[in-house]
């Protein structure tokens, strides 16, 4: 090993407190934002942090008289249990398909949503629009379930009336297996797409003025406008929500699939939210669930860095 020069050293050291007094002054000086920086780290450190240390359960024999410190270590044997079971081939791949199907329906309806609202010259329809389609995000998933087997449902839903009009049966939707991806992702769709649209039209507003000047003066109409300033303006933040649209692939809101479940879809509807549910809670087996919520966070981990370096790759975008 070549040792350091001392002027190499020197320096250095010359740098480091240069960089020391530099953060010094920065303290004294804005001392109110690292205040306002402080309290939201704390609430990262204290509810997000620290309750990870109890993921120890994962490798666990858990048991309620000895604690989770206390009970014995079973090393991998808990995901193994979970490789092992039957059902994990359905539940992973009902949870990926599922997901991804989210993820490809749910990313260009907002862009296209928030493009036509751009569009729109009067302004009154278009915040009517905007307030319309920004609604149902506030909705709770139960009260949008609740709706969706109000329109669906074979025996009072407004669907069966609308068959029973034309005098044809209606088919089950909410208990055929093939429907149920169907009904989860648009009823989805519906109630983000305007939430997600106003991000966009964030997007689109801090487009430079003279880049629209200097389209009308080539000739450019609408669809051309749209194509050379829009889209490329709103790129990279069409980039970053698809990185965390990918980064969340696995993790599944629990609520609302367990709420359409039935057992005539249940072959596809058991997702890893709602089986970890029935492992953790109804079958009280608290080792094993942490196994497969740990190994769920661990995929969307891995999915995040790998979508993340091929985004700043081919796009120059990322989240780090």
């Amino acid at each position: 090993m070549t040792p350091l020069r001392p002027t190499t050293v020197a320096r250095a050291a010359d740098t480091g407190t240069r960089g020391r007094s530099a953060a010094r002054r920065s303290l004294r000086r804005h001392w109110q934002l690292y205040l306002m920086l402080a309290v939201p780290l704390l609430w990262f450190v204290v509810f997000k942090y620290v309750p990870m240390v109890n993921a120890v359960i994962a490798f666990k024999q858990y048991n309620v008289v000895d604690g989770i410190w206390g009970s014995d270590w079973v090393g991998l044997a808990n995901f193994q249990r979970f490789f092992d079971n039957p059902v994990f081939g359905r539940i992973v791949s009902n949870t990926f398909i599922l997901s991804v199907y989210a993820v490809l329906a749910g990313f260009p309806v907002p862009i296209v949503l928030a493009l036509a609202i751009n569009e729109v010259r009067l302004r009154f329809f278009a915040r009517t629009v905007q307030l319309v389609t920004y609604a149902p995000f506030f909705i709770s998933t139960v009260i949008i379930v609740s709706m969706t087997i109000l329109v669906l449902s074979p025996r009072i839903g407004l669907l069966s009336d609308v068959f029973g009009f034309f005098g044809a049966d209606q088919p089950n939707v909410l208990g055929d297996p093939d429907a149920f991806r169907h009904v989860y992702v648009w009823t989805d769709v519906w109630q983000t797409a305007g939430y997600s649209a106003v991000i966009y039209l964030a997007a689109l507003a801090g487009i430079d003025p003279t880049l629209y000047e200097a389209a009308r003066v080539d000739g450019a109409n609408r669809l051309q406008k749209i194509i050379a300033v829009d889209l490329p303006g709103i790129a990279p933040t069409a980039v970053i929500i698809l990185i965390l649209g990918v980064g969340n692939v696995m993790s599944l809101g629990f609520e609302k699939a367990f709420l359409l479940q039935n057992p005539l879809n249940l072959s596809q509807s058991e997702v890893i939210a709602t089986y970890t549910y029935k492992v953790g809670l109804i079958n009280a087996d608290f080792s094993l669930a942490s196994a497969i919520g740990l190994f769920n966070s661990a995929i969307n981990l891995v999915l995040l860095v790998t979508v993340n370096r091929v985004a700043k790759r081919v796009t120059g975008s990322g989240l780090w």
